[in-house]
């Protein structure tokens, strides 16, 4: 048997009460044991080893040799270590501390990191990791636990998720600045109809937002469009005049402010969805999880800036 597994807290702490109150009695005491149980410790303990592990000093008492000092010094060691992890545990069993995975769809990744600085400030002790991607991956992702929490504009059908609105998701229709249909006043159908669009990829919510809304106002009348793997770069070709593009407002807040992009006007716009944040059904939300969970319900209007995209679509 290994020599540390034959080691025990109980005979350890006798070690360090007899070093402490320099006497077998005195350390009886303080443990609450009897003095022949705290000798029968010290006396294993020391056996075990091999070695002294204490001895008298002048004054009578008892003071730990150096190999009792550095059994002592690894014994307070591991015992800081042990109460760190009583105080993490009691922490996740309250929901202070723990580990949550946040899926958010791609478009959302312009507020995102905000929600994970905030939730940091609020629970230091709660790792929240961020992963990004569109929303085929996302909802694998959440299918096959590898995230916990997820953000997204529309809650899947498959897996069967419980979603909370946390707030609105509005998309316009944007375009270079300048552009002919940008003047303030209502587009029409056929104008927009005839433009060149920039699309995302296929898998993405606003590819399918997009695609539902041309098809809707155009009743199935063809268009072009260029298809594009990112908001980023959807966003530099329509400045470019590329084309024009329906995209999330919160993607575009930046460009908005700085007139490198405008808004077209139209009956159907903005249109007007919803962000949710969802978990999968089959699942009881831990502490650390919950506290999360319920974080973002309670401040969706602040995380999300909707005052400030309120202005912004008003003006």
């Amino acid at each position: 048997m290994s020599l540390i597994n034959t080691i025990t807290f109980k005979q350890l702490r006798a070690l360090s009460a007899v070093v402490k109150t320099g006497s077998i009695s005195s350390s009886a005491d303080l443990l609450g044991l009897t003095p022949p149980a705290v000798h029968t410790q010290l006396k294993v303990l020391e056996e075990n080893f091999g070695c002294p592990l204490v001895n008298r000093a002048r004054n009578g008492n008892f003071e730990a040799t150096v190999a009792g000092a550095a059994l002592l010094d690894a014994f307070e060691t591991s015992r800081s270590a042990l109460g760190k992890a009583v105080d993490l545990i009691e922490a996740m069993k309250k929901g202070m501390a723990g580990r949550v995975v946040l899926g958010v769809v791609s478009t959302g990744k312009y507020f995102a990191p905000s929600i994970v600085a905030r939730l940091r400030r609020n629970y230091p002790d709660i790792n929240v990791v961020l992963q990004v991607g569109n929303r085929d991956r996302i909802i694998s992702d959440l299918d096959t636990g590898r995230i916990d929490l997820a953000i997204m504009g529309r809650p899947p059908r498959q897996p069967e998720v419980t979603a909370y609105s946390i707030g609105d998701h509005p998309h316009v229709l944007i375009a270079e600045p300048g552009h002919p249909l940008a003047r303030g006043q209502q587009a029409e159908v056929q104008d927009i109809l005839s433009q060149h669009f920039i699309m995302r990829e296929p898998g993405s919510g606003t590819r399918i937002l997009a695609m539902r809304f041309l098809d809707r106002i155009g009743d199935g009348q063809p268009f072009t469009y260029t298809e594009m793997e990112s908001n980023e770069s959807i966003k530099q070709a329509v400045i470019a005049g590329l084309g024009i593009a329906l995209i999330s407002a919160h993607t575009v807040i930046e460009e908005l402010k700085s007139k490198r992009l405008s808004l077209l006007r139209a009956d159907s716009l903005p249109i007007i969805r919803h962000w949710f944040v969802l978990h999968r059904s089959d699942i009881t939300p831990n502490p650390a999880l919950s506290r999360v969970l319920d974080y973002i319900r309670a401040n969706g209007e602040a995380l999300l800036a909707e005052d400030e995209i309120a202005g912004l679509l008003s003006g």
